[in-house]
């Protein structure tokens, strides 16, 4: 591993964070508040799946913490297959818990890091992935686990990606830098934009979105889609 990377946080340290933050993350008022547009991504997300995949029986949520995506997911497609993947087993349980309540079928769920994951090749009708790339550190790591979902999908499957994103040019990097530290401040004064600023730089590695696009068409996804994009966030997806 690149010697920039081995400063940041662990998988075990990420783990541990997420073991005991279940209570928020299972509440949308708190749990994506530092998150911008959270609610309008999560909503264009899960509709973009709805009008690409109406008929949709397997649904795959990568790094599912308390299973907000999924949940919103079923108002939408109902009696879906869920798989849910997540390094947090009490995240887990809590996403199997309330995904269980709201469909009658098949929920099955994988504590593996996603890098690890062994998925069956032409299986899923939609992935979702809220706030979970942004921890893959190397190329090599974005690259194989890109690969890993487009193999899953089955053709005419769609993935629906919505996360932190970076910025190629440094200086539009600055800009929604700045952004995005005001919007914190509004959330919780400028103690409260460090923190997050801080824990984003231990534990993040987020790409630019141009990066991202780039890869799933060098994957194989033919149809690519950006939904929204705000300052620091954006929301995207493909087709196979």
């Amino acid at each position: 591993m690149k010697t920039e990377y081995l400063k940041k946080a662990t998988n075990d340290e990420i783990k541990a964070r997420f073991d005991n933050d279940v209570e928020r993350f299972s509440n949308l008022e708190v749990g994506q508040q530092t998150t911008i547009d959270a609610p309008l991504t999560m909503e264009l997300c899960t509709e973009a799946a709805k009008y690409i995949n109406p008929h949709a029986k397997e649904l795959l949520d990568i790094g599912c913490g308390a299973g907000n995506y999924t949940l919103k997911m079923l108002s939408k497609i109902p009696e879906l297959n869920c798989t849910l993947n997540d390094l947090s087993m009490p995240m887990l349980e809590r996403a199997k818990e309330r995904v269980s309540a709201k469909t009658n079928g098949k929920v099955n769920v994988i504590q593996d890091d996603m890098r690890n994951l062994d998925l069956p090749d032409n299986h899923f009708d939609v992935v979702l992935a809220a706030a979970t790339f942004h921890h893959l550190r190397t190329d090599a790591d974005w690259e194989l686990v890109f690969t890993k979902l487009y193999i899953a999908l089955k053709p005419g499957g769609s993935i629906w990606i919505s996360d932190l994103i970076t910025h190629d040019c440094e200086l539009i990097n600055k800009l929604f830098q700045d952004k995005y530290r005001a919007y914190l401040e509004t959330l919780g004064g400028p103690e409260y934009a460090q923190k997050v600023f801080d824990y984003i730089a231990y534990e993040d590695t987020p790409r630019s979105l141009s990066y991202q696009l780039a890869l799933l068409s060098k994957v194989g996804f033919k149809e690519i889609e950006i939904l929204h994009k705000n300052s620091y966030f954006a929301a995207f997806g493909a087709i196979k």
